[in-house]
C-alpha cells in the first residue's frame, strides 16, 4: 500500500493555498469500476460493493458530495465469491457475476459453494442509482436463502474525500418514510437539505436504518429477483425514480442517440478496436447534456464537473470525429465567461472559466471553485477552437451567437492578460486562496529553473504563447469571414509580432528548445520540458527550432519508451512519481503528435502513437488513464500506474483520435467540401484503418487507409454527396 502524501495539484507541506489529493491508499491496489451519468458518478469495487474498506474514495456522489457512502451485499452471513465483474461496452451498466461460499445455515442442511447464482446490473440514470439483484438456485434441493444489503450516506464533500479538514458539517437525519424505504437527509451548513432515498422491492423482511433483509426459499432451478433504487436530490420537488427497465431502456437509447452521427473507425488490430471502442464509451459517458448540448467532464473520480482548459483540448481532439462536442464547449463556456473584475475566483471581463463546484465546500466558500478563472491558458484556446470549429463545420449561427465572446477572450488575452505589456500573456493569482500555477501543469512546484529554484511571477509559460498565437491566427479568419477586415489585418499582424518576439525570448540554443516559461523578471525557465511541443502544435515554433524540439523530446532524457515526460529526467525536479515533473500524459503526447504532424516529422508522431498504445495493452478495461508514472520502459513490464490518476479521463479517452489524426494528417474544410490525408502514414501495429461517416458539411464519406510496404493508400469506399479526399504527398 502507498501510504505516503501524493499531490495532484499540490503538496500542503509546501503552499497551503492549493489543492492536493491527499493519497493514503491507491487507486490502483483494488480493482474499482466506475459509472456515470449527468452530474452523478459511482466508484465501486468488482463485487458492486461500496465502503466496504474505511478511507477510499468509494461511494456514489451527486454534484460533488457522496450521497451514498456503504452498500456492501452479504449472503446468508458470508460475502459472495466473485466471478466476474464487467463494464459494458458502452459503459451503460456494470456487471457483477457472484456465488455463495460454502454456508451451514442453522437447522438446514449445508450447501456448498457456486450452488447459488447471483448476479448484479448497476447503473445510474437522471441523479438515481439503480440495482437488480437476481437469484438462482442451481442444486437439486431447495435452499433457504438470505441476502442482506448493509447501506449509509455520510454527505462528505469531495475535497474532504481529497483530504481537506473542515471545521464543522451540516447534520444528517435518518427516517424510514415508508414500508420499503430509508431516507437519510442532510441539513447542509449552505442551507441545502440534500437527500438519498432508498427504496426495495420486493418488501424486505427486516428494514432498519442501515440495513435490509431479504429470505428466500428458492426450488431447484428457481430464480428470484430483488430491485434497488437510491435517489439523490437537492430540490423540494424531486422527480420520483421510474422503474429499473424503464430507466435502463432510457439509458440505452440516449447512448445510443449521442453517438449516432459520429466517425466510427475500424482496423486491421483487434486489441485497437476495443480501444477505440473503450474510449468512444468513455467520452460520451463523461459528456453531460447542458440542455440540447453536450459537455465532457474532466474524470472520474475527482473531476466530474466542467473545467474550461479539459473541455477545450477534448473538444479539439474529437473535432475531426464529433464537432457536435465542440459546439457543446464553446457555447457552455461562452455562457460562463466572466464579464467583472473578481480577485477572490481571479476572473476578468473576457476570461474563460477554469472550473465549477457545486458542493458545500465550494457554495460556503471554504473552496474558491464554485466559478473559479485561475486558468491562463483557457481563454486563448477557446478562441482557437472556436475557429478551428468554424472551419471545420461552417456553422455560422454557433460563431454569431459567440463572436462577441470571441471578441471579449482577445481582448483580455491583450489586456488582462498582458498586464505589463510585453506581448506576453502572463499569470498571478489575485487571491491566495487560488491556485498558485495555472497553466495546465498546476501543481504549486511545476514551473522552476535550471537550479529547481521555484519560478516567481508574473509567469509566462511556453505553450501559453503558442496558444495565443494559434488564438489570433483563428479569430483573423473569423474577423474576415464576419466583413471585419481591418480588425482580421490587425490580428494577423499581431500574430507575426508575437511569433517574432516568442523566438527571441523563449529560443535556449543552450538547451536545444523553448524554455518552459519567463520569470516575473524575464528570465527564462531553461528546462527541457513537453510544454515546448505545444509550440509545433500551434504553428508559432520556427522550422529550424522545430527539428531541435523533435530531436529533445525523442531522446531517451525525454521519451521513456512509453511516451513523453512531461520533465526530462536529467533536469533539477524531475520525478518519474510526480503529477506534472516527470510523469507521462497522453493527452500531452496526444498534442506534440499533432505538432510533430504539422512540421512533417510523420515516423516520430507515430513512434509516439505506438508508445502510448503498447501500454494499452497494459490498462484495466482497455481504458487510457489520466497519467502514469514516468519511469524508463523496462522489457517485459508495463508502464508504472500513477496512484490517484482519474480513470476514465477526458482527454486521455480521446487522444487515440487525435493520434491517429495525426498520423494520417486528417484535414477537413468544410467551405471546400473535402478531406485532405497530408502525407498520411500507419503506425506499425495498423495495417489498415477503416473510417466511416466523416461529415463534411452535407456530404459523409467511408475511407480505407492501408498500408502497402512503406507507402499508405486512401480509397473512398463510400460516399453520400459531393465530398472529395485527397492526399497530399
Amino acid at each position: 500500500m502507498i501510504t505516503a502524501k501524493l499531490t495532484g495539484a499540490v503538496d500542503r507541506e509546501h503552499d497551503d493555498s492549493d489543492y492536493h489529493i491527499d493519497a493514503r491508499t491507491s487507486l490502483t491496489e483494488r480493482t474499482l469500476r466506475t459509472l456515470k451519468h449527468g452530474d452523478a458518478f459511482a466508484v465501486l469495487d468488482a463485487y458492486g460493493d461500496l465502503g466496504v474498506e474505511l478511507g477510499t474514495p468509494e461511494g456514489i456522489y451527486f454534484r460533488d458530495m457522496r450521497f451514498l457512502s456503504r452498500m456492501k451485499l452479504i449472503c446468508s452471513g458470508q460475502r459472495p465469491l466473485l466471478l466476474s465483474s464487467v463494464i459494458h461496452d458502452d459503459n451503460s451498466a456494470l456487471s457483477i457475476d457472484l456465488t455463495n461460499a460454502d454456508i451451514e445455515p442453522p437447522g438446514r442442511p449445508p450447501f456448498a459453494r457456486n450452488t447459488i447464482a447471483i448476479s448484479r446490473t448497476k447503473f445510474l440514470w437522471n441523479a438515481a442509482s439503480y440495482e437488480r439483484i437476481a437469484l438462482r438456485n442451481y442444486d437439486a434441493l431447495e435452499r433457504l436463502v438470505s441476502i442482506e444489503l448493509l447501506f449509509d450516506a455520510d454527505f462528505v464533500d469531495l475535497f474532504e474525500v481529497r483530504g481537506m479538514p473542515r471545521a464543522k458539517r451540516g447534520r444528517i437525519t435518518i427516517k424510514r418514510t415508508a414500508a420499503d424505504a430509508i431516507q437519510y437527509v442532510y441539513d447542509g451548513l449552505d442551507g441545502v437539505q440534500r437527500r438519498t432515498t432508498l427504496t426495495f422491492a420486493p418488501m424486505p423482511k427486516r428494514l432498519d436504518l442501515h440495513r435490509a433483509v431479504f429470505e428466500r426459499v428458492l426450488e431447484a432451478g428457481e430464480r428470484s429477483t430483488i430491485l434497488v433504487t437510491a435517489s439523490f436530490d437537492e430540490s423540494d420537488e424531486p422527480d420520483p425514480p421510474v422503474s429499473f427497465h424503464s430507466a435502463y431502456r432510457a439509458k440505452r437509447k440516449a447512448s445510443r442517440s449521442d453517438t449516432e452521427n459520429i466517425a466510427t473507425i475500424e482496423s486491421s488490430n483487434p486489441l485497437f478496436d476495443e480501444l477505440m471502442c473503450r474510449s468512444t464509451a468513455d467520452i460520451y459517458t463523461l459528456s453531460t447534456r447542458a440542455g440540447e448540448e453536450l459537455y465532457p467532464y474532466a474524470g472520474i473520480p475527482w473531476y466530474n464537473t466542467v473545467f474550461g482548459r479539459d473541455g477545450i483540448i477534448t473538444a479539439m481532439m474529437m473535432l475531426w470525429i464529433d464537432p457536435a462536442i465542440a459546439r457543446g464547449v464553446l457555447l457552455h463556456l461562452a455562457e460562463t465567461q466572466a464579464t467583472h473584475h473578481d480577485p477572490g475566483s481571479d476572473a476578468q471581463p473576457g476570461k474563460i472559466l477554469h472550473e465549477r463546484r457545486s458542493c458545500e465546500m465550494a457554495q460556503l466558500g471554504e473552496i474558491p471553485f464554485r466559478r473559479y478563472y485561475g486558468t491562463v491558458d483557457a481563454t486563448p484556446l477557446f478562441v482557437m477552437l472556436a475557429g478551428l470549429y468554424f472551419e471545420r463545420t461552417g456553422d455560422v449561427g454557433t460563431l454569431q451567437k459567440i463572436w462577441l465572446n470571441v471578441k471579449a477572450a482577445l481582448e483580455w488575452c491583450d489586456v488582462f492578460g498582458d498586464r505589463d505589456g510585453d506581448g506576453f500573456v502572463e499569470y498571478l493569482r489575485e487571491t491566495p486562496n487560488g491556485l498558485a500555477n495555472q497553466g495546465w501543469k498546476d501543481s504549486h512546484d511545476s514551473v522552476f529553473h535550471a537550479d529547481g529554484s521555484q519560478a516567481t511571477g508574473p509567469i509566462a509559460l511556453v505553450e501559453v504563447q503558442a496558444y495565443v498565437f494559434g488564438a489570433k491566427r483563428q479569430a483573423a479568419k473569423l474577423a474576415q469571414h464576419f466583413g471585419e477586415t481591418a480588425m482580421a489585418e490587425r490580428l494577423s499582424q499581431a500574430a507575426d509580432d508575437l511569433q517574432a518576439r516568442f523566438q527571441s525570448a523563449f529560443w535556449c540554443e543552450d538547451i536545444g528548445t523553448y524554455a518552459l516559461a519567463l520569470d516575473g523578471d524575464k528570465r527564462p525557465c531553461k528546462v527541457v520540458t513537453s510544454n515546448a511541443g505545444h509550440s509545433l502544435f500551434t504553428g508559432i515554433a520556427t522550422l529550424a527550432s522545430a527539428r531541435k524540439v523533435v530531436a529533445s523530446l525523442m531522446r531517451r532524457t525525454s521519451f521513456s519508451g512509453w511516451g513523453i515526460r512531461t520533465v526530462a529526467h536529467n533536469e533539477a525536479r524531475h520525478n518519474p512519481m510526480s503529477y506534472h515533473n516527470g510523469s507521462v500524459w497522453p493527452h500531452d503526447n496526444a498534442l506534440i503528435a499533432l505538432g510533430f504532424d504539422r512540421y512533417g516529422f510523420k515516423a516520430e508522431s507515430a513512434a509516439l502513437f505506438e508508445a502510448i498504445f503498447e501500454a494499452v495493452g497494459y490498462q484495466q478495461d482497455r481504458r487510457l488513464p489520466e497519467l502514469f508514472c514516468g519511469f524508463t520502459r523496462r522489457s517485459g513490464r508495463g508502464p508504472i500506474a500513477y496512484p490517484v490518476a482519474c480513470s476514465p479521463q477526458a482527454w486521455a479517452a480521446v487522444s487515440p483520435f487525435a493520434f491517429l489524426g495525426a498520423c494520417l494528417g486528417v484535414s477537413i474544410e468544410h467551405a471546400a467540401e473535402r478531406v485532405r490525408f497530408i502525407k498520411p502514414t500507419l503506425p506499425s501495429f495498423l495495417n489498415e484503418v477503416v473510417v466511416r461517416r466523416i461529415v463534411v458539411g452535407n456530404s459523409r464519406l467511408d475511407v480505407r487507409v492501408a498500408r502497402h510496404g512503406t507507402d499508405v493508400s486512401v480509397n473512398i469506399t463510400g460516399r453520400v454527396g459531393n465530398a472529395q479526399a485527397i492526399i497530399v504527398t
